[in-house]
């Protein structure tokens, strides 16, 4: 059975603390424990990268080979600001791996298709296709039914990763022709985290899209800004539309980046320096997690859906 790590172990390794012997720190924002493991032992499922609703189960580690392989040549090449066309596949490629595979993208990926399927179930009532529910249910119609909750669909995640898979060549495409930031930072006193859902959402200027803020290294995130306006088709592994500033960010701008990647993170932030403000940080900015909001629109024959992902509130239990 295939221990398969949704965040790849050669990204963590860059996390270990020179403090310790080949390990880093972490903190659960569940319970608030800390500990102290290797790349091997955490972010880590059987079979996680195994899909049954696909014809190559396990077609997402092909993807992988060179992603993984290259992925430390790759930030050399962006932190001397010149990044060629293998290192923006190779760093595209890991980003689209965390936001297919990992559990957290599993989850919020499920949302709009579980809001698709609640807007297509009321539709077909409407239009005569359900029959009335039983009465054992409170004499309600299925549409009363699902938005008081006592009706539910529930998504198999493997679903939406299913589909992530089969499109993260072109995910990979758009990301890599996409306008990035490359955030040095060389604040040791506040180097950049990393998490089990390590991509960060950013309201981007124009309000329209969100940027994504990754970090790499300790010392190195980057900020993909989509291009709305980048032709979908013209969109291939050439790369003619990437483009790439690099700059040394300020202290509060690293602060930003570690709040927003807490509050990102699924469950588990790692860090590489046991620096005194850490956990009270992490503590702070523990009840928040990445939710995908579904909008209804209304159409004069029907409904459109606009799915819109946000860094929202969550009680830990």
């Amino acid at each position: 059975m295939a221990l398969d790590h949704y965040i790849s172990q050669v990204h963590l390794r860059r996390f270990y603390s020179p403090a310790l012997d080949g390990l880093m720190y972490a903190m659960r924002k569940s319970d608030l424990k800390r500990f102290t493991p290797n790349a091997k032992a955490v972010c880590c499922i059987n079979e996680g990268n195994t899909n049954e609703y696909l014809d190559q189960l396990r077609a997402i580690e092909e993807f992988l080979i060179p992603v993984e392989s290259r992925y430390n040549a790759a930030v050399s090449a962006l932190e001397s600001g010149q990044p060629d066309q293998e290192a923006i596949y190779v760093v595209a490629g890991f980003v689209s791996y965390v936001l297919t595979c990992s559990p957290a993208a599993m989850r919020i990926n499920s949302g709009p298709l579980k809001a698709n399927l609640e807007a297509t179930a009321k539709l077909l009532e409407a239009m005569g296709a359900i029959p009335p529910p039983p009465p054992a249910l409170g004499g309600k119609d299925f549409t009363e039914l699902l938005e008081s909750g006592k009706v539910m669909f529930r998504i198999d995640p493997k679903y939406p990763q299913a589909v992530g898979i089969s499109s993260i060549l072109h995910r990979v495409a758009m990301f890599g022709n996409f306008k990035w930031d490359i955030l040095i930072n060389e604040h040791e006193d506040c180097p950049f985290f990393t998490s089990d859902f390590p991509v960060g959402n950013e309201q981007s200027p124009c309000g329209r899209v969100l940027n994504r803020i990754v970090p790499l290294t300790p010392t190195i995130a980057i900020r993909i800004q989509p291009n709305i306006e980048l032709n979908r088709d013209d969109a291939n592994f050439e790369f003619r539309h990437f483009s790439s500033k690099r700059r040394n960010v300020k202290r509060h701008e690293a602060v930003s980046v570690n709040r927003l990647l807490v509050r990102s993170a699924e469950d588990t932030v790692f860090f590489r320096d046991d620096h005194s403000w850490v956990p009270g940080f992490i503590e702070k900015n523990r009840h928040f997690r990445v939710e995908t909001e579904t909008t209804e629109i209304p159409l004069p024959h029907g409904s459109a859906q606009w799915s819109r992902q946000e860094v929202k509130p969550f009680r830990h239990s």
